[in-house]
């Protein structure tokens, strides 16, 4: 049973900074993907980063680019995501997510299996 657990969240004021971690157990093969996923209250839950467990390949939304930086460290099974320059619209649950199937992206939230529990970001003005 793969297990995530995020943590790290909290509040901030604006151009602040947070650094989320996700630690995952009970792999019984190679993960394809991870991702970090946030939903405000009233809005869809929406992909801000992902990762590739070969090679590092990244991916951002346009609106976290340049501010967020998505990592991994696959010998500790852990998965990162350090946030800069946040502004009150990065407030969110986040969450953490991922993909064992080969060509999964972890870009849908709809089809990615395996997910953590969430952690509260706020960011004040």
């Amino acid at each position: 049973q793969v297990h995530l657990v995020e943590s790290g969240g909290g509040s901030v004021q604006a151009g602040g900074s947070l650094k989320l971690s996700c630690e995952a157990s009970g792999w019984t093969g190679r993960r394809n993907c991870m991702g970090w996923f946030r939903q405000a209250p009233g809005k869809e839950r929406e992909v801000v980063a992902r990762i590739y467990s070969a090679g590092d390949s990244t991916f951002y939304d346009d609106s976290v680019k340049g501010r967020f930086t998505i990592s991994q460290d696959n010998a500790k099974n852990m998965v990162y995501l350090e946030m800069n320059s946040l502004k009150p619209e990065d407030t969110a649950m986040y969450y953490c997510a991922a993909d064992v199937r080969s060509g999964s992206t972890c870009s849908d939230s709809r089809k990615v299996p395996y997910w953590g529990q969430g952690t509260q970001v706020t960011v004040s003005s």
